[in-house]
């Protein structure tokens, strides 16, 4: 009996012992998988629950883990911050919000300004063309009869149509006009750049130093005031505008002599590469060179209007000034003509044409530029998506997807066969 109550001791604490063991096995495998698991996910509310599940079961079974738990917690809560809202990416969002702040600033500088020279454009035209035509008249009536006063007058209105004139072909008040109104349009090309990058993606110190080159280059390409900076109207050489900041030859030279080995192609494929450079070349044979070869019309054009028309005013005065019939007659003939050449330069802003033909060749000149750059790049990580890259010049074109591509394959076709391309690049303008 004695015996027998040992053995039942003996298998009852056993049994129990094994049943503690078997508990402490499971609430360490627990433990063991709960805290890999749970702590991993920080900001989630799971965290805060497993925590006070892990503390519960530390009080009632007696484990101190609850403090290194909770250190834990605390370095990954630390990591999260840092990552999320670093002190130099703050630094860097509020350098480019001011940086926003100026482009807002400038694109109303530009609208007012830009408004401002077109009605100087309107108003002088108008005060031009009445000074020469009134003393046109006069200069008629004083040929017909002598009258020294109507010569004098008529000498005195054209001398100073000279001057207006002089004023006018040398500032381009049209031309002025469309430079604004293109800075305008530009600026706010980059203020919608600032808000999408503020928008999707953590600014970082490059992004900051790129929008203020930008900033910086528009203010040269688009200077505000008249003397001193203002771009000249008349130069030796037709050329187009650049209103960006050039890429210089030492970060060319460094990214030629690195190379990439990357398996991500980042949507970039070999037809896609061919493709891009079939456009390059439509763009720089066709579209840049007819637009140039437009510009230097203008430019030519305009360059012999802005001469003629204050030179025969200037006739006009001599002949009003010195007398006579015959002197009075061709200052009337002078005036008229004076007139006339006025109102087509200024009324018909040939200066506008001569600035709209630049801006649109430097349109292709960036766009050739842009696509180059981003072609010549080895590391396909750097480079913008392949296929939102290929979007973004069809959009620019004014074509496709499906026509972009048709434009590649006849550039490809023209360059095998030796023949030339029967369309242009863009379909916009």
């Amino acid at each position: 009996m004695a015996a027998l109550q040992a053995s039942s001791l003996l298998v009852s604490s056993s049994s129990s012992s094994s049943s503690g063991c078997s508990s402490k096995r499971t609430i360490t495998a627990s433990i063991q998988f709960l805290k890999p698991s749970k702590l991993r996910l920080v900001g989630d509310p799971s965290t805060v629950i497993t925590k006070k599940l892990l503390e519960d079961l530390s009080n009632r079974n007696g484990y101190a883990f609850t403090e290194t738990l909770q250190m834990d917690v605390n370095r990954t809560d630390r990591r999260l911050e840092l990552r999320l809202s670093p002190t130099s990416s703050i630094e860097m969002t509020k350098k480019l919000y001011a940086i926003l702040e100026a482009v807002k600033d400038r694109v109303e500088m530009h609208d007012n300004i830009g408004a401002q020279r077109d009605n100087w454009n309107k108003l002088l035209l108008k005060s031009v063309n009445m000074m020469t035509l009134t003393a046109t008249t006069m200069a008629a009536v004083a040929a017909a009869t002598p009258a020294p006063s109507l010569r004098v007058c008529s000498a005195l209105l054209f001398t100073a149509t000279t001057g207006m004139s002089l004023i006018m072909s040398k500032i381009q008040p049209s031309q002025l006009a469309e430079e604004q109104r293109n800075a305008s349009r530009l600026f706010k090309q980059l203020r919608s750049q600032i808000e999408s990058m503020l928008a999707l993606q953590s600014p970082t110190e490059a992004d900051v130093k790129e929008m203020t080159e930008k900033v910086l280059a528009l203010d040269r390409a688009y200077p505000l005031p008249l003397l001193g900076a203002m771009l000249e109207k008349f130069p030796a050489k037709f050329e187009p505008a650049a209103w960006w900041p050039r890429v210089s030859n030492n970060s060319d030279q460094s990214r030629e002599g690195k190379t990439f080995a990357n398996s991500e192609r980042n949507g970039w494929s070999r037809d896609l590469e061919v493709e891009m450079r079939a456009i390059v070349q439509v763009l720089k044979n066709k579209d840049k060179q007819d637009y140039l070869r437009l510009g230097n019309l203008a430019l030519k054009l305009n360059k012999m209007l802005a001469v003629s028309s204050p030179l025969l005013t200037s006739i006009a005065a001599a002949g009003s000034a010195f007398g006579g019939s015959a002197a009075t007659t061709v200052a009337a003939i002078a005036g008229a003509m004076a007139a006339i050449i006025n109102s087509f330069e200024h009324g018909g802003q040939v200066g506008m044409v001569v600035e709209m033909y630049r801006n649109c060749a430097g349109f292709f000149d960036l766009m050739e530029e842009t696509m180059e750059a981003t072609l010549e790049e080895r590391d396909y990580s750097k480079r913008e998506n392949g296929e939102m890259f290929e979007m973004k010049v069809a959009m620019k074109l004014g074509r496709s997807l499906s026509e972009l591509r048709d434009l590649a394959r006849k550039s490809m076709a023209s360059c095998i066969e030796g023949t030339e391309v029967d369309e242009f690049g863009s379909k916009l303008f």
